[in-house]
């Protein structure tokens, strides 16, 4: 009796190892994909909270400008220097003081504290302190169950 030596199949244990290696990369690729998508969600959301801050800076900048040149008025007019927490928006004359309200999205795409909008995941805190009006302006959010905030500081000088 001859046998054939060459059988050319698969063990049982041999397809269980290759099943297994796929599974790990599929699950390995998912997870990959999904820490993608979570992080690509934090960075744009940390974007738009950077140029909320910055915005909120302009804000004051603005106010103290708007100061100089009613020449009747000095240039912390408006600003509460010291009183704390406060919130402005785009269209601010005068700093208000905070209430933690979330800014929303106009139909012109800016964001603000109108009524009319869409409510989004953002607040605006500006603090204003004597020194040299150092400006501090902190924007936080809550994203997928983690609170996150981000600070400007400025240093505004009476330089007229």
């Amino acid at each position: 009796m001859i046998t054939n030596r060459n059988n050319k199949s698969f063990t049982i244990l041999e397809v269980i190892l290759a099943i297994f290696i796929l599974t790990v990369a599929v699950f390995a690729s998912f997870s990959l994909i999904q820490q993608t998508v979570v992080g690509v969600s934090l960075n744009q959301s940390k974007l738009i909270a950077y140029y909320l801050a910055q915005e909120g800076v302009e804000i004051v900048r603005n106010i103290r400008d708007t100061n100089w040149l009613h020449q009747g008025e000095g240039w912390t007019t408006g600003l509460a220097v010291g009183d704390g927490d406060q919130e402005a928006d785009y269209q601010s004359t005068t700093l208000e003081s905070y209430l933690g309200r979330y800014l929303k999205i106009d139909t012109n795409g800016f964001y603000s504290y109108n009524t009319s909008g869409i409510e989004t995941k953002f607040k605006r805190k500006i603090l204003v302190t004597e020194a040299c009006l150092e400006v501090k302006v902190i924007v936080e959010w809550s994203e997928r169950g983690r609170e996150h905030s981000v600070e400007v500081i400025n240093h505004l000088y009476n330089w007229k």
